[in-house]
């Protein structure tokens, strides 16, 4: 397993300058990471030499970029503004292959008002596809979350529902794309995250390592504090032979100390289950 995080704690300070992204590499090294994920919302994916020095940057850490977070949204109502976020996601995958990340993680899309389900799996099913072909043409792996909400965004994950989700995978079989599976998020609607990861663990690639503080309802804890079930959902993962990249998604707000809490469970959740430990993974501390 390798162990990588997407800073949602952090995110207020990047948008308000008082860190940056290589800051967070360094701070991703320090904590004893072997990746970083980073968030569209957070640097300019069109600036080519902003790229290579963000990648620059992460290998100057000692860490890889694993995951470029985008928001698409193949839900919207009007067709040109859908093709016009098909270019866009097409942009943000070739960003994605200039820093060298593995994967890409993309969403369905908004719950827009008005959008029936027929029309929201159709166009849904048809943008993750073709973005998931345009990835895995560049060398990169398209992973479709069981998602909530995006942080830019006004309504929920149109595939918030877990049988939407779960209609959307079966849609897509036998196509480039793969599954990001969240720990938490099927349990904002009272949905199972074991029962539905039953469902796609064939195609999970890598793991959103989360944690909300009760069944019912969005409120995010540090991992390991809350009701996200991680030791049931990653021996069902490990048992199937998953050694892939987990990402802890860190959204508590209690900063550094948070992060740290959260990597540290992470590491002890994957050994308890039989995982293989990570080197390096006894050197998180407590005080960063």
């Amino acid at each position: 397993m390798k162990l990588s995080c997407l800073p949602v704690s952090l995110y207020a300070d990047f948008v308000s300058g008082h860190r940056s992204l290589p800051d967070w590499f360094r701070i991703a090294a320090d904590l004893g990471l072997d990746g970083a994920d980073v968030s569209v919302a957070h640097f300019d994916w069109n600036d080519r030499t902003e790229l290579d020095r963000l990648r620059d940057h992460a290998a100057q850490a000692g860490v890889r970029i694993a995951m470029v977070v985008t928001y698409s949204d193949f839900t919207l109502p009007d067709l040109e503004a859908r093709r016009r976020e098909q270019s866009t996601v097409h942009a943000q995958i070739e960003a994605a292959a200039r820093l060298d990340a593995p994967y890409v993680r993309l969403t369905a899309g908004q719950s827009w008002p008005g959008v029936t389900r027929a029309d929201g799996l159709a166009w849904a099913a048809e943008g993750l596809s073709q973005a998931a072909v345009y990835a895995s043409g560049l060398g990169v792996t398209a992973l479709y979350e069981n998602h909530t909400r995006g942080s830019v965004w006004c309504w929920n994950d149109f595939s918030q529902p877990a049988d939407r989700f779960l209609e959307l995978v079966e849609i897509t079989e036998g196509s480039d794309l793969a599954v990001l599976f969240d720990t938490a998020n099927n349990l904002a609607l009272w949905d199972r995250p074991e029962a539905v990861l039953a469902r796609v663990r064939s195609r999970v690639a890598a793991v959103h390592l989360a944690d909300i503080e009760q069944s019912g309802a969005f409120r995010p804890v540090v991992p390991g504090t809350g009701a996200s079930p991680h030791a049931s959902i990653l021996k069902v993962l490990r048992d199937g032979g998953f050694d892939g990249w987990i990402s802890v998604e860190e959204a508590s707000g209690n900063g550094l100390d948070g992060l740290a809490a959260g990597f540290r469970h992470a590491d002890a959740v994957w050994q308890a289950v039989g995982g293989t430990p990570r080197a390096g993974a006894g050197e998180i501390q407590s005080d960063c």
